[in-house]
C-alpha cells in the first residue's frame, strides 16, 4: 500500500504532461493532417522554408507542384506546407464586419449608460 503511494506523484505528473502537453500537440498535428490531405489546385501556401506560392497541380499526395513566381514552379513534398496562405487584404475584409458590429454593440452599451 505505501509502494502505490510513492507512485501516486508520478500518476499525477503524467497527468499533468497529457492534458497540457499531449493532448493538445495530438489536436494540432490531426488538424495539419486534414489541412495536407484537403489540398487543392489554387490553393495559396506557405512551405516550411517561408515560401508562398499557389498549387499548380497535386501528384498522388506524394508531391505539389507549386508556383511561387510567374513561369517559376517547384516541386515540394506535401509534409512541407505549413499553412495555407490567407492575404493581409482578405483578412481586412472579413474582420470589418466584426468591427462594425463590435461599433454596434458599444453604441448600443453607451446609450444605455448614457455615456457617449
Amino acid at each position: 500500500m505505501e509502494q502505490m503511494g510513492a507512485f501516486l506523484p508520478l500518476i499525477l505528473i503524467f497527468g499533468v504532461f497529457y492534458i497540457l502537453l499531449i493532448r493538445p500537440q495530438q489536436k494540432k498535428v490531426k488538424l495539419h493532417r486534414e489541412m495536407i490531405n484537403n489540398l487543392r489546385r489554387g490553393d495559396k501556401i506557405i512551405t516550411s522554408g517561408g515560401i508562398i506560392g499557389s498549387i499548380n497541380k497535386v501528384n498522388d499526395n506524394k508531391e505539389l507542384l507549386v508556383e511561387i513566381s510567374e513561369n517559376v514552379e517547384i516541386k515540394i513534398a506535401p509534409g512541407m506546407v505549413t499553412d495555407l496562405y490567407v492575404s493581409p487584404d482578405t483578412e481586412k475584409q472579413k474582420a470589418s464586419p466584426q468591427k462594425e458590429n463590435a461599433k454596434n454593440k458599444t453604441s448600443i452599451f453607451s446609450n444605455l449608460f448614457g455615456k457617449k
